[in-house]
């Protein structure tokens, strides 16, 4: 079978990264690589023995592409997705899909529509800790009902830690121009995706963030989030990218018992009866439900998983594998995200649906008001870009 000819928009830190490991695949080709900085495109171009280009349209044209990894900044992954989906071309997405909802909405209807001249079209996005083992098994443990009626969801993750210089080393980052949010836009769609995946979406969100509170940046650095649930449940997402020692805490609790993930270590605490059914029947004014603790065991890879999701999108592709993250998913993530700052920004729970188009305009007001200069902007040096991720 013939290797898949790929190309990559967008050869930053992230995206060399994916034309590295295409490089080494046996089940792809490299045909391109693309960036608007033209000199950075012809360096992983010479390197990587491909053709460079410095405009997207031109190489989706010319580049002789069947699929494409896009990498470049998020306010131009809409763009660029749209357009290569309607040359039916495949395409395997950064996260966050889009800045906001609206725009990602417009992706998913886009893709509806190639799919109608292109059957076999695939998009995908790049959540790769879906593969992850421990995410993975925590899925399958609530999928299986291990713990009932789910009543509460918490999650402290604040293990993102950034230090000035980080933002310093690109005009574009932190910025609502250039990235159109800090931690919900740039780390943690990762984490609000996981969220949906595992306990579904939210009806209704009151965000708190803080602007700068700890960087030079005029976007949010801490995030405390409440989530309630129609099913009843109520959910916590803690976030920022200035604490050290960080926590990656995450607690799901329900009437079978709590399940709790820190350290790499998945503990299940399981009752001998429902805490509901005791609550409500047990005739004892004080007591705790008789529980069993368990160290649940799951497997891993090990890696930071980019690599594991390219196969699979190039499985996809021949029809061999199932996709793993479908990209029409990633508008939940940039939904929550978008309506935790939505909910700061009124003063006010929001309800989900989100007003998509009232948060885009907001967003739209930020980058036209914005007085934000980066005034310490550095060179930027080549980063080891796994040591961002928790493999």
């Amino acid at each position: 079978m013939s290797a898949i000819r790929i190309g990559v928009v967008g050869v930053g830190g992230m995206g060399s990264k994916h034309a590295e490991d295409i490089a080494k695949s046996t089940n792809f080709s490299l045909s391109f690589v693309c960036d608007a900085n033209r000199e950075r495109a012809d360096e992983c171009a010479n390197r990587l023995s491909t053709r460079a280009f410095g405009d997207y349209e031109e190489a989706l044209a010319d580049g002789g592409a069947e699929a494409i990894i896009i990498a470049a900044p998020h306010y131009f992954h809409p763009p660029i997705t749209i357009a290569a989906l309607a040359r039916g071309i495949h395409v395997l997405v950064e996260k966050p899909v889009a800045v906001h909802a609206a725009d990602a909405r417009k992706m998913n209807q886009a893709f509806e529509e190639s799919r109608k001249r292109y059957p076999g079209l695939v998009y995908s996005a790049m959540f790769m800790l879906r593969t992850y083992g421990y995410w993975k098994k925590i899925r399958e443990l609530l999928d299986g009902g291990e713990l009932g009626r789910l009543t509460r969801t918490t999650w402290i993750i604040t293990d993102w830690f950034r230090t000035q210089y980080y933002y310093d080393t690109g005009g574009w980052r932190a910025t609502w121009k250039g990235e159109g949010g800090g931690v919900l836009l740039n780390q943690c769609p990762h984490n609000l995706d996981l969220y949906q995946w595992m306990v579904g979406m939210p009806s209704r969100i009151h965000g708190f963030a803080s602007f700068g509170k700890y960087h030079d940046i005029e976007v949010e650095d801490e995030v405390t989030a409440y989530f309630e649930h129609d099913n009843g449940m109520v959910g916590h997402f803690i976030t920022t990218t200035a604490e050290s020692p960080g926590t990656n805490r995450l607690e799901i609790v329900g009437e079978k018992g709590k399940l709790v993930f820190e350290d790499g270590a998945i503990t299940l605490y399981m009752n001998r009866k429902s805490m509901l059914d005791a609550l409500r029947d047990d005739k004892i004014a004080f007591m705790k439900v008789e529980n069993w603790k368990t160290q649940i065991p799951y497997t891993h890879h090990g890696e930071p998983g980019h690599r594991l999701l390219i196969e699979n999108f190039g499985a996809a592709i021949r029809g061999t594998e199932p996709l793993l993250v479908p990209a029409v998913e990633g508008i939940n993530s940039v939904t929550l995200a978008n309506a935790i700052l939505y909910s700061q920004f009124v003063g006010t729970s929001v309800e989900l649906p989100l007003d998509e188009t009232a948060y885009q305009k907001k967003l739209e007001e930020l980058v036209r008001t914005s007085t934000y200069v980066n005034k310490t902007a550095v060179p930027s040096e080549p980063a080891d870009m796994n040591a961002s991720f928790h493999a």
